[in-house]
Protein backbone atom coordinates (compact mmCIF):
# COMPACT_ATOMS: atom_id res chain seq x y z
CA UNK A 1 0.00 0.00 0.00
CA UNK A 2 2.89 2.20 0.73
CA UNK A 3 4.22 1.44 -2.39
CA UNK A 4 1.55 2.86 -4.35
CA UNK A 5 0.09 5.45 -1.87
CA UNK A 6 2.37 8.30 -3.66
CA UNK A 7 1.08 7.56 -7.09
CA UNK A 8 -2.41 7.62 -6.31
CA UNK A 9 -1.43 10.90 -4.70
CA UNK A 10 -0.37 11.82 -7.91
CA UNK A 11 -3.30 11.22 -9.59
CA UNK A 12 -5.72 12.93 -7.49
CA UNK A 13 -3.64 16.17 -7.85
CA UNK A 14 -3.90 15.79 -11.61
CA UNK A 15 -7.37 15.42 -11.05
CA UNK A 16 -7.38 18.44 -8.88
CA UNK A 17 -5.45 20.94 -11.11
CA UNK A 18 -6.70 19.39 -14.68
CA UNK A 19 -5.67 16.95 -17.26
CA UNK A 20 -1.73 15.43 -17.41
CA UNK A 21 -0.21 16.74 -21.07
CA UNK A 22 -0.35 13.23 -22.24
CA UNK A 23 -4.22 12.74 -21.76
CA UNK A 24 -4.76 15.44 -23.66
CA UNK A 25 -2.36 14.74 -26.34
CA UNK A 26 -4.06 10.90 -26.70
CA UNK A 27 -7.28 13.08 -26.49
CA UNK A 28 -6.29 14.74 -29.80
CA UNK A 29 -4.29 12.67 -31.42
CA UNK A 30 -6.22 11.61 -34.47
CA UNK A 31 -7.29 15.25 -35.04
CA UNK A 32 -5.01 17.15 -37.43
CA UNK A 33 -6.38 20.60 -36.73
CA UNK A 34 -6.23 20.01 -32.78
CA UNK A 35 -2.78 18.98 -32.84
CA UNK A 36 -1.49 21.98 -35.52
CA UNK A 37 -2.72 24.30 -32.48
CA UNK A 38 -1.20 21.82 -29.63
CA UNK A 39 1.96 22.03 -31.62
CA UNK A 40 1.70 25.30 -32.71
CA UNK A 41 1.79 26.79 -28.97
CA UNK A 42 4.47 24.16 -27.95
CA UNK A 43 8.49 24.96 -27.84
CA UNK A 44 10.09 23.22 -30.56
CA UNK A 45 13.73 24.28 -29.73
CA UNK A 46 16.21 24.11 -32.04
CA UNK A 47 16.15 22.92 -36.08
CA UNK A 48 19.33 21.21 -36.76
CA UNK A 49 18.58 20.02 -40.45
CA UNK A 50 18.04 23.13 -42.23
CA UNK A 51 19.18 24.79 -45.45
CA UNK A 52 18.89 27.92 -45.71
CA UNK A 53 18.31 28.60 -49.87
CA UNK A 54 15.59 25.82 -49.51
CA UNK A 55 13.97 27.31 -46.21
CA UNK A 56 13.12 30.82 -47.42
CA UNK A 57 9.94 31.00 -49.06
CA UNK A 58 9.30 31.30 -53.23
CA UNK A 59 7.02 34.19 -52.63
CA UNK A 60 9.43 36.97 -51.46
CA UNK A 61 12.13 35.72 -53.67
CA UNK A 62 10.09 35.87 -56.87
CA UNK A 63 8.65 39.44 -55.31
CA UNK A 64 12.56 40.53 -55.48
CA UNK A 65 13.04 39.32 -58.77
CA UNK A 66 9.86 41.24 -60.26
CA UNK A 67 11.14 44.56 -58.63
CA UNK A 68 14.78 44.22 -60.09
CA UNK A 69 12.92 43.09 -63.18
CA UNK A 70 14.88 39.84 -63.96
CA UNK A 71 14.92 37.72 -66.78
CA UNK A 72 12.66 35.03 -66.90
CA UNK A 73 13.06 31.54 -69.24
CA UNK A 74 9.00 31.04 -69.58
CA UNK A 75 10.28 26.98 -70.63
CA UNK A 76 11.76 26.33 -67.11
CA UNK A 77 10.95 29.19 -64.76
CA UNK A 78 14.49 29.95 -63.93
CA UNK A 79 15.26 33.79 -63.73
CA UNK A 80 18.68 35.23 -64.30
CA UNK A 81 19.88 38.63 -63.48
CA UNK A 82 21.07 39.13 -67.10
CA UNK A 83 19.62 38.39 -70.27
CA UNK A 84 21.41 35.39 -71.24
CA UNK A 85 20.02 36.98 -74.78
CA UNK A 86 19.10 33.47 -76.51
CA UNK A 87 16.07 30.85 -76.01
CA UNK A 88 13.26 31.37 -74.19
CA UNK A 89 14.18 34.64 -71.94
CA UNK A 90 11.81 37.34 -71.42
CA UNK A 91 11.90 40.69 -68.46
CA UNK A 92 8.93 40.67 -66.07
CA UNK A 93 8.53 44.08 -67.19
CA UNK A 94 7.60 42.61 -70.80
CA UNK A 95 5.27 40.29 -69.48
CA UNK A 96 4.00 43.10 -66.89
CA UNK A 97 3.16 44.78 -70.08
CA UNK A 98 1.76 42.04 -71.79
CA UNK A 99 -0.54 41.53 -69.34
CA UNK A 100 1.06 37.34 -68.50
CA UNK A 101 2.54 38.53 -65.42
CA UNK A 102 0.18 36.71 -62.92
CA UNK A 103 -0.47 33.54 -65.15
CA UNK A 104 3.36 33.04 -65.08
CA UNK A 105 3.76 33.92 -61.42
CA UNK A 106 1.82 31.10 -60.59
CA UNK A 107 3.82 28.82 -62.57
CA UNK A 108 6.98 29.73 -61.07
CA UNK A 109 5.58 29.30 -57.43
CA UNK A 110 4.96 25.61 -58.61
CA UNK A 111 7.83 24.98 -60.48
CA UNK A 112 9.93 26.60 -57.11
CA UNK A 113 7.99 24.86 -54.82
CA UNK A 114 5.39 22.21 -54.16
CA UNK A 115 2.80 24.79 -54.10
CA UNK A 116 -0.04 22.42 -55.41
CA UNK A 117 1.81 19.55 -56.66
CA UNK A 118 -0.38 17.89 -58.83
CA UNK A 119 1.46 14.39 -58.59
CA UNK A 120 2.67 14.66 -62.31
CA UNK A 121 6.34 15.40 -62.46
CA UNK A 122 8.49 13.21 -60.33
CA UNK A 123 8.74 14.60 -57.39
CA UNK A 124 12.28 14.48 -56.44
CA UNK A 125 13.45 16.24 -59.53
CA UNK A 126 11.00 18.87 -58.67
CA UNK A 127 12.55 19.28 -55.46
CA UNK A 128 16.35 19.13 -56.43
CA UNK A 129 16.11 20.81 -59.48
CA UNK A 130 13.97 23.94 -58.08
CA UNK A 131 17.28 25.80 -55.97
CA UNK A 132 18.85 26.75 -59.21
CA UNK A 133 16.06 28.10 -60.67
CA UNK A 134 15.91 30.99 -58.20
CA UNK A 135 19.12 31.04 -56.89
CA UNK A 136 19.93 33.98 -59.03
CA UNK A 137 17.69 36.00 -56.72
CA UNK A 138 18.47 35.00 -53.68
CA UNK A 139 22.33 36.10 -54.56
CA UNK A 140 22.72 39.34 -52.46
CA UNK A 141 19.80 38.89 -50.86
CA UNK A 142 21.30 36.81 -47.61
CA UNK A 143 20.06 39.86 -45.13
CA UNK A 144 16.60 39.31 -46.21
CA UNK A 145 16.11 35.49 -45.91
CA UNK A 146 18.20 35.15 -42.89
CA UNK A 147 15.16 38.20 -40.62
CA UNK A 148 12.29 36.09 -42.76
CA UNK A 149 13.69 32.78 -40.85
CA UNK A 150 14.35 34.10 -37.68
CA UNK A 151 10.50 36.49 -37.72
CA UNK A 152 9.44 33.15 -38.65
CA UNK A 153 11.06 30.99 -35.84
CA UNK A 154 9.63 33.50 -32.96
CA UNK A 155 6.41 32.50 -34.39
CA UNK A 156 6.42 28.79 -34.31
CA UNK A 157 8.29 28.93 -31.14
CA UNK A 158 11.23 27.74 -32.19
CA UNK A 159 14.40 29.43 -30.40
CA UNK A 160 17.41 27.73 -32.76
CA UNK A 161 18.60 27.27 -35.92
CA UNK A 162 21.39 25.74 -37.33
CA UNK A 163 21.19 26.50 -41.18
CA UNK A 164 23.50 25.48 -43.99
CA UNK A 165 24.00 29.30 -45.47
CA UNK A 166 26.24 28.83 -48.81
CA UNK A 167 29.18 27.10 -50.22
CA UNK A 168 32.46 29.46 -49.23
CA UNK A 169 33.39 31.17 -52.53
CA UNK A 170 36.75 30.09 -53.81
CA UNK A 171 38.43 30.94 -56.77
CA UNK A 172 41.79 29.04 -56.59
CA UNK A 173 42.84 27.45 -59.53
CA UNK A 174 43.43 23.88 -58.80
CA UNK A 175 44.01 22.42 -62.42
CA UNK A 176 47.38 21.61 -62.31
CA UNK A 177 46.27 19.21 -59.00
CA UNK A 178 43.67 17.15 -61.52
CA UNK A 179 46.18 14.09 -61.90
CA UNK A 180 45.01 13.73 -58.17
CA UNK A 181 41.47 12.55 -59.56
CA UNK A 182 42.29 9.75 -61.33
CA UNK A 183 44.83 9.02 -58.34
CA UNK A 184 42.31 8.67 -55.64
CA UNK A 185 39.44 7.42 -57.63
CA UNK A 186 41.89 4.20 -58.06
CA UNK A 187 42.63 3.84 -54.80
CA UNK A 188 39.17 4.45 -53.99
CA UNK A 189 38.75 1.37 -55.85
CA UNK A 190 41.18 -1.06 -53.90
CA UNK A 191 39.26 0.62 -51.14
CA UNK A 192 43.05 1.45 -49.84
CA UNK A 193 42.81 3.76 -47.17
CA UNK A 194 46.72 3.99 -46.61
CA UNK A 195 47.52 5.26 -50.21
CA UNK A 196 44.22 7.42 -49.90
CA UNK A 197 45.36 9.30 -46.70
CA UNK A 198 48.99 9.77 -48.64
CA UNK A 199 47.18 11.31 -51.20
CA UNK A 200 45.04 13.45 -49.21
CA UNK A 201 48.18 14.28 -47.45
CA UNK A 202 50.04 15.42 -50.71
CA UNK A 203 47.12 17.19 -51.62
CA UNK A 204 46.42 19.22 -48.61
CA UNK A 205 50.07 20.63 -48.08
CA UNK A 206 49.75 21.44 -51.56
CA UNK A 207 46.71 23.50 -51.01
CA UNK A 208 48.55 25.22 -47.73
CA UNK A 209 51.12 25.99 -49.97
CA UNK A 210 48.62 28.50 -51.86
CA UNK A 211 47.52 29.58 -48.75
CA UNK A 212 44.07 28.16 -48.72
CA UNK A 213 43.44 29.99 -45.27
CA UNK A 214 42.38 32.93 -46.91
CA UNK A 215 39.38 32.06 -48.18
CA UNK A 216 37.73 30.28 -44.63
CA UNK A 217 39.17 33.85 -42.95
CA UNK A 218 37.33 36.79 -46.24
CA UNK A 219 34.30 34.55 -45.73
CA UNK A 220 34.21 34.42 -42.16
CA UNK A 221 34.40 37.88 -41.57
CA UNK A 222 33.34 39.50 -44.16
CA UNK A 223 30.08 37.38 -44.62
CA UNK A 224 28.95 35.56 -41.28
CA UNK A 225 30.19 37.79 -38.49
CA UNK A 226 29.42 41.16 -40.69
CA UNK A 227 25.47 39.67 -41.60
CA UNK A 228 24.68 38.16 -38.27
CA UNK A 229 26.05 40.93 -36.33
CA UNK A 230 24.35 44.03 -38.74
CA UNK A 231 21.47 41.53 -38.37
CA UNK A 232 21.40 41.59 -34.61
CA UNK A 233 20.15 38.04 -35.85
CA UNK A 234 20.66 36.66 -32.04
CA UNK A 235 18.29 37.92 -29.14
CA UNK A 236 16.59 36.47 -25.97
CA UNK A 237 13.93 34.75 -27.73
CA UNK A 238 15.85 33.34 -30.81
CA UNK A 239 19.37 32.11 -31.50
CA UNK A 240 21.04 30.97 -35.17
CA UNK A 241 24.73 29.46 -36.21
CA UNK A 242 25.86 28.28 -39.48
CA UNK A 243 26.89 25.18 -41.10
CA UNK A 244 29.67 24.85 -43.48
CA UNK A 245 28.73 22.65 -46.51
CA UNK A 246 30.48 20.78 -50.24
CA UNK A 247 28.76 20.04 -52.68
CA UNK A 248 28.96 16.28 -53.57
CA UNK A 249 28.43 16.27 -57.16
CA UNK A 250 32.14 17.72 -57.83
CA UNK A 251 35.39 16.01 -58.84
CA UNK A 252 36.84 14.98 -55.74
CA UNK A 253 40.36 17.83 -55.78
CA UNK A 254 37.50 20.49 -56.42
CA UNK A 255 35.34 19.02 -53.48
CA UNK A 256 38.01 18.23 -50.89
CA UNK A 257 39.68 21.45 -51.70
CA UNK A 258 36.10 23.14 -50.58
CA UNK A 259 35.88 20.74 -47.66
CA UNK A 260 39.51 21.80 -46.88
CA UNK A 261 38.50 25.64 -46.43
CA UNK A 262 34.65 24.43 -44.57
CA UNK A 263 36.89 22.80 -41.87
CA UNK A 264 39.00 25.67 -41.51
CA UNK A 265 36.17 28.06 -41.57
CA UNK A 266 34.26 26.04 -38.54
CA UNK A 267 37.89 25.62 -37.00
CA UNK A 268 37.85 29.52 -36.35
CA UNK A 269 34.27 30.74 -35.90
CA UNK A 270 32.19 30.43 -32.80
CA UNK A 271 29.70 31.20 -35.20
CA UNK A 272 30.17 28.55 -37.98
CA UNK A 273 28.96 25.35 -35.86
CA UNK A 274 30.13 22.81 -38.18
CA UNK A 275 29.99 21.26 -41.49
CA UNK A 276 28.01 19.25 -43.76
CA UNK A 277 27.81 17.77 -47.24
CA UNK A 278 24.75 17.51 -49.30
CA UNK A 279 23.67 16.63 -53.02
CA UNK A 280 21.62 13.83 -54.32
CA UNK A 281 22.79 11.05 -52.27
CA UNK A 282 21.54 8.69 -55.47
CA UNK A 283 23.53 11.53 -58.31
CA UNK A 284 26.21 9.20 -60.18
CA UNK A 285 29.38 11.40 -58.58
CA UNK A 286 27.44 10.87 -55.13
CA UNK A 287 27.60 7.16 -55.38
CA UNK A 288 30.97 6.37 -57.22
CA UNK A 289 32.51 8.66 -54.89
CA UNK A 290 31.24 8.07 -51.77
CA UNK A 291 33.46 5.96 -49.92
CA UNK A 292 36.10 8.30 -51.07
CA UNK A 293 34.54 11.18 -49.50
CA UNK A 294 34.05 9.46 -46.00
CA UNK A 295 38.06 9.18 -46.06
CA UNK A 296 37.99 12.89 -47.14
CA UNK A 297 35.68 13.82 -43.48
CA UNK A 298 38.08 11.71 -41.62
CA UNK A 299 41.39 12.89 -43.23
CA UNK A 300 39.80 16.47 -41.84
CA UNK A 301 38.78 15.42 -38.94
CA UNK A 302 41.96 14.21 -37.58
CA UNK A 303 43.36 17.61 -39.06
CA UNK A 304 40.38 19.46 -37.28
CA UNK A 305 39.40 17.66 -34.08
CA UNK A 306 37.27 20.29 -32.73
CA UNK A 307 34.96 20.62 -35.89
CA UNK A 308 31.92 19.04 -35.47
CA UNK A 309 29.80 17.82 -38.62
CA UNK A 310 26.65 15.95 -39.68
CA UNK A 311 26.18 13.94 -43.19
CA UNK A 312 23.66 13.25 -45.31
CA UNK A 313 23.38 9.81 -45.31
CA UNK A 314 20.57 6.90 -46.25
CA UNK A 315 18.76 9.48 -47.84
CA UNK A 316 17.80 6.51 -50.09
CA UNK A 317 15.04 3.77 -50.76
CA UNK A 318 14.86 0.35 -52.56
CA UNK A 319 14.27 1.14 -56.11
CA UNK A 320 16.43 4.52 -56.24
CA UNK A 321 19.84 2.71 -56.24
CA UNK A 322 20.99 -1.11 -56.70
CA UNK A 323 19.78 -2.82 -53.55
CA UNK A 324 23.57 -3.58 -52.30
CA UNK A 325 23.90 0.37 -52.28
CA UNK A 326 21.56 0.52 -49.39
CA UNK A 327 23.85 -1.33 -47.45
CA UNK A 328 26.72 0.67 -46.00
CA UNK A 329 26.04 4.40 -46.42
CA UNK A 330 24.97 5.46 -42.48
CA UNK A 331 27.76 2.69 -41.74
CA UNK A 332 30.81 4.29 -43.73
CA UNK A 333 29.28 7.70 -42.54
CA UNK A 334 29.47 6.89 -38.53
CA UNK A 335 32.31 4.52 -38.55
CA UNK A 336 34.75 6.07 -41.14
CA UNK A 337 33.48 8.97 -41.73
CA UNK A 338 33.11 9.74 -37.83
CA UNK A 339 29.97 12.26 -38.28
CA UNK A 340 28.51 13.81 -34.58
CA UNK A 341 24.64 13.35 -36.63
CA UNK A 342 23.09 11.94 -39.18
CA UNK A 343 20.69 13.39 -41.72
CA UNK A 344 17.76 11.63 -42.72
CA UNK A 345 19.03 7.94 -42.31
CA UNK A 346 16.39 6.12 -44.11
CA UNK A 347 17.75 3.23 -45.41
CA UNK A 348 18.86 2.10 -42.42
CA UNK A 349 16.90 -1.03 -42.14
CA UNK A 350 18.63 -2.01 -45.15
CA UNK A 351 22.14 -1.47 -43.94
CA UNK A 352 24.65 -4.85 -43.03
CA UNK A 353 24.18 -5.65 -39.33
CA UNK A 354 21.58 -2.47 -39.10
CA UNK A 355 20.64 -3.37 -35.29
CA UNK A 356 24.53 -3.36 -34.80
CA UNK A 357 24.52 0.14 -36.06
CA UNK A 358 21.33 1.51 -34.49
CA UNK A 359 22.97 -0.34 -31.30
CA UNK A 360 26.40 1.90 -31.75
CA UNK A 361 24.37 4.75 -32.61
CA UNK A 362 22.69 4.59 -29.15
CA UNK A 363 25.46 4.01 -27.70
CA UNK A 364 27.66 6.97 -29.01
CA UNK A 365 25.09 9.19 -29.16
CA UNK A 366 25.31 9.69 -32.28
CA UNK A 367 21.42 11.55 -33.22
CA UNK A 368 19.42 10.78 -36.24
CA UNK A 369 17.61 14.10 -37.70
CA UNK A 370 14.20 12.68 -38.53
CA UNK A 371 12.78 14.90 -41.80
CA UNK A 372 8.86 13.33 -42.25
CA UNK A 373 7.81 15.65 -44.61
CA UNK A 374 11.24 15.91 -46.32
CA UNK A 375 11.35 11.91 -46.74
CA UNK A 376 7.68 12.00 -47.30
CA UNK A 377 7.90 13.89 -50.42
CA UNK A 378 11.07 13.06 -52.55
CA UNK A 379 11.55 9.50 -51.28
CA UNK A 380 7.39 8.98 -50.81
CA UNK A 381 8.46 7.17 -47.30
CA UNK A 382 5.86 7.31 -44.44
CA UNK A 383 3.97 5.67 -41.92
CA UNK A 384 6.02 2.09 -40.78
CA UNK A 385 7.82 2.38 -44.01
CA UNK A 386 10.01 5.06 -41.98
CA UNK A 387 12.59 3.76 -39.64
CA UNK A 388 11.72 6.37 -36.74
CA UNK A 389 9.79 3.60 -34.52
CA UNK A 390 13.49 1.58 -34.94
CA UNK A 391 15.60 4.66 -34.03
CA UNK A 392 13.20 4.97 -31.12
CA UNK A 393 13.22 1.26 -29.97
CA UNK A 394 17.21 1.37 -30.43
CA UNK A 395 17.52 4.31 -27.93
CA UNK A 396 19.34 6.58 -30.90
CA UNK A 397 19.00 10.17 -29.49
CA UNK A 398 16.40 11.82 -32.09
CA UNK A 399 15.56 15.50 -33.24
CA UNK A 400 13.12 16.28 -35.89
CA UNK A 401 13.81 19.20 -38.43
CA UNK A 402 12.57 20.40 -41.40
CA UNK A 403 14.83 19.90 -44.24
CA UNK A 404 13.73 22.73 -46.72
CA UNK A 405 10.75 24.25 -45.34
CA UNK A 406 10.31 26.83 -48.43
CA UNK A 407 10.43 24.05 -50.96
CA UNK A 408 8.22 21.54 -49.36
CA UNK A 409 5.64 24.64 -47.54
CA UNK A 410 6.36 23.40 -44.41
CA UNK A 411 7.24 24.28 -40.61
CA UNK A 412 8.54 22.73 -37.64
CA UNK A 413 4.72 22.48 -36.68
CA UNK A 414 4.05 20.24 -38.98
CA UNK A 415 6.74 18.01 -39.11
CA UNK A 416 5.06 17.34 -34.67
CA UNK A 417 1.79 16.93 -35.93
CA UNK A 418 2.28 13.71 -38.55
CA UNK A 419 5.21 12.58 -35.44
CA UNK A 420 2.35 12.36 -32.84
CA UNK A 421 -0.37 11.42 -35.77
CA UNK A 422 1.86 8.81 -37.19
CA UNK A 423 3.33 7.32 -34.45
CA UNK A 424 0.48 6.56 -31.45
CA UNK A 425 3.32 5.07 -29.52
CA UNK A 426 5.34 8.40 -29.01
CA UNK A 427 4.66 10.12 -25.60
CA UNK A 428 4.21 13.46 -24.68
CA UNK A 429 7.82 13.15 -22.56
CA UNK A 430 9.37 11.29 -26.01
CA UNK A 431 8.27 14.84 -27.84
CA UNK A 432 9.12 17.17 -24.75
CA UNK A 433 13.06 15.03 -24.96
CA UNK A 434 13.34 15.37 -28.70
CA UNK A 435 12.43 18.98 -27.93
CA UNK A 436 15.67 19.34 -25.64
CA UNK A 437 17.87 17.09 -27.67
CA UNK A 438 17.63 19.84 -30.16
CA UNK A 439 20.08 21.90 -28.61
CA UNK A 440 21.78 19.28 -26.39
CA UNK A 441 23.01 17.99 -29.77
CA UNK A 442 23.32 21.22 -31.14
CA UNK A 443 26.81 22.07 -32.29
CA UNK A 444 26.57 25.41 -30.55
CA UNK A 445 29.96 25.81 -29.77
CA UNK A 446 29.52 28.22 -26.37
CA UNK A 447 28.81 26.72 -23.39
CA UNK A 448 26.69 29.23 -22.10
CA UNK A 449 24.38 30.24 -25.11
CA UNK A 450 23.57 26.31 -25.26
CA UNK A 451 22.62 26.51 -21.40
CA UNK A 452 20.85 29.64 -21.49
CA UNK A 453 18.33 28.34 -24.35
CA UNK A 454 17.88 25.31 -22.09
CA UNK A 455 17.08 26.89 -19.60
CA UNK A 456 14.72 28.99 -22.08
CA UNK A 457 13.31 25.90 -23.05
CA UNK A 458 12.33 25.16 -19.18
CA UNK A 459 10.57 28.31 -18.78
CA UNK A 460 8.97 27.74 -21.89
CA UNK A 461 7.57 24.32 -21.43
CA UNK A 462 6.39 25.76 -17.74
CA UNK A 463 4.35 28.17 -19.55
CA UNK A 464 2.85 26.06 -21.80
CA UNK A 465 2.14 22.92 -19.67
CA UNK A 466 0.22 25.44 -17.60
CA UNK A 467 -1.79 26.21 -20.44
CA UNK A 468 -2.75 23.08 -21.69
CA UNK A 469 -3.55 21.22 -18.06
CA UNK A 470 -6.03 24.30 -17.26
CA UNK A 471 -7.81 23.46 -20.53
Amino acid sequence: MKRILPFLLLCSFSSLFGQSIDDYLNKIRTNEAQLTAFFQQMPKGGDLHHHFLGSIYAEPILERAIKEDFFLNTKTMEVSRINPNSGNWVSFSSLQKEGKLKEFQQRILETWSVKDYNGIAASDDLFFDAFDKYIAAVDGHFAEGLLELKQRAKAENVSYIETQLTTIPCDMDVSDLNSFNQELRKAAAKKDEKLTSELLQKLFSALEKRNIQKYSETYNQNIIAKLHQDLKIDDKQFTMRYQNFVLRFMEPVDLFKNLVIAFTSANSSDLIAGVNIVSPEDGQISMQDYWLHMQFFKFCHDQFPKVKYSMHAGELKLGLVQPEELTWHINAAVRTAGANRIGHGVAVAYEQNAYDLLQYMAKNTIPIEINLVSNEFILKVKNDEHPFTSYKQFGVPIVISTDDAGILRTNMTQQFVLLAKRYPEVSYADIKKYVYNSIAYSFIKDSKVKKQLQEDLDTRFKTFETLIEKL
